[in-house]
């Protein structure tokens, strides 16, 4: 029992054999997971345009409820505390009330 207790003791680190088959655990754990992470940045952003859109005819719906009347503009909900600053920066780039209806902008190319 002493010698079994004196070898464990001896004992100081990891060998060779012992961190390279860490390290292949891991390099498979990573070569299986990276590909997924990436493709969930494009739905978590895809969400949140949907979401932006939502919050935003949502709004609109209140502003006509509350004044009888349809927003003319993004500017008009966000004078009248209906959105913040930080969602009409975003949504003043791609949206717009067309009859109080949220859409995208359409771009019109030159002549």
């Amino acid at each position: 029992m002493k010698q079994i207790n004196a070898w464990i003791k001896r004992e100081e680190g990891f060998t060779l054999i012992e961190m390279s088959l860490v390290l292949f655990i891991i390099s498979v754990l990573l070569l299986l997971f990276v590909p997924n992470l990436s493709g969930r940045q494009t739905d978590a952003a895809n969400t949140g345009e949907e979401a932006l859109v939502s919050v935003l005819q949502n709004q609109v719906d209140m502003y006509k409820m509350d004044n009888d009347e349809v927003p003319a503009s993004l500017t008009v909900l966000k004078d009248a505390k209906y959105i913040t600053d930080k969602q009409f920066a975003k949504a003043d780039e791609k949206y717009t009330i067309t009859d109080g209806v949220v859409s995208e902008k359409t771009v019109t190319s030159g002549p």
